[in-house]
């Protein structure tokens, strides 16, 4: 007898594992997705993400491990077939998963007829979902004639159309411009909710992390962390300390001594303290800047990202090389910053497609540094 919690699980992955050739791309990964949940896969290029996304997609085979979409064993590609009529996969990168030469609403007829949509479902869905994403006055325009952010959401449409009960996203806002980005995610957690749809989606932008419901923090195609959000952060204890100095140079050269996980946003240092609260963290810093006089400082709690980091150090799994690149880089860029010259100058620049102004007499001046 199938228990009610069981019957909830959409995607199941016991010691999965992926390999290329010597490289193993996905090692030993468990993944567990609930019907009706966002679930997120996060983390930079190379963990692994789009193997294990494509493997649940049935459009990739594996060595290692026990994978279930639907309670059907993926395990051949009769299997895959199964599930693919049930399921929208959109891979990563703009517009992959489109047809450049055809027009908008070509692409969308098209995969209709691939999904077997009927002309009556075709008509009723395709006007709303032009008419959601805002492609409705660009049904004639060529694919290969749009914006990014545009592409995407036409491939979102596309991948929708036959109303799937699972949706696959790979890296979906990748490329994308953070006003599209925000217009992709509401148009897709309405669909989503609308549909009681199921999304595996995976990004490299810890501040979507928010929009899941649960989430795999991957590295190096190993799972660091699965949870909640707001779990995964507190699973990094520390606070961030954010400092403005009169020599920036110099402070990074005292606090990197004693702190192992430094960021700098402009002409402010970020600074993890391990193990400490709010309250303590910044007098722990302070204490250990003793040649550089201090403008401000103060401490908050730890975003994601800054726990993504953290538990990367504290499982050994960043190089002192990979933890020092940031620190060094901003160094150099500080000793550029006095310079004077411009590197790019725009005046009144526009461009058109057709009828279509992209851009319409932009000004702009970008200093060296």
């Amino acid at each position: 007898m199938v228990t009610e919690q069981a019957a909830q699980v959409v995607i199941e992955a016991q010691g999965f594992s992926k390999q290329y050739k010597k490289k193993m791309a996905v090692n030993t990964v468990d993944l567990t997705v609930r019907r009706g949940e966002i679930y997120g896969l996060i983390g930079p290029d190379g963990a692994g993400k789009s193997s294990l996304m494509k493997a649940i997609a049935g459009v990739l085979a594996f060595e290692q491990g026990r994978l279930q979409v639907f309670d059907v064993t993926i395990d051949s590609e009769a299997a895959a077939e199964r599930i693919k009529a049930r399921l929208g996969f959109m891979p990563q990168g703009l517009g992959l998963n489109l047809y450049s030469e055809l027009s908008v609403e070509e692409n969308i007829d098209f995969f209709a007829q691939l999904r077997l949509v009927t002309p009556e479902q075709l008509t009723e869905r395709k006007q709303k979902l032009l008419q959601m994403t805002r492609l409705d006055n660009f049904r004639d325009r060529a694919m290969k004639n749009l914006s990014g952010g545009m592409k995407q959401k036409l491939g979102l449409v596309c991948t929708l159309i036959h109303q799937p009960e699972l949706v696959i996203l790979d890296e979906p806002t990748t490329g994308v411009d953070p006003v599209s980005r925000r217009n992709f995610w509401a148009i897709l957690a309405e669909l989503l909710q609308e549909h009681d749809m199921t999304a595996l989606i995976s990004t490299a932008y810890m501040d979507e992390a928010s929009r899941f419901h649960r989430l795999s923090m991957m590295y190096e195609g190993q799972v660091l962390a699965v949870g909640e959000p707001d779990d995964i952060q507190r699973q990094a204890a520390g606070s961030i300390v954010e400092l403005e100095t009169e020599t920036l140079t110099d402070t990074l050269r005292q606090v990197k001594q004693r702190f192992a996980q430094i960021d700098v946003l402009g002409s402010t240092i970020r600074i993890f303290v391990d193990n400490q609260p709010v309250d303590n963290a910044a007098d722990i810093v302070a204490q250990s800047i003793s040649e550089s006089p201090i403008y401000s400082i103060h401490a908050i709690e730890p975003d994601l990202e800054d726990a993504f980091i953290a538990l990367l150090r504290h499982g050994k799994k960043l190089t002192m090389a990979e933890q020092e690149q940031g620190s060094l880089a901003i160094e150099t860029n500080n000793r550029v910053l006095a310079a004077s010259e411009i590197a790019i100058e725009a005046r009144g620049l526009s461009r058109d497609f057709g009828a279509f102004r992209a851009v319409d007499q932009v000004s702009f001046t970008v200093r060296q540094g």
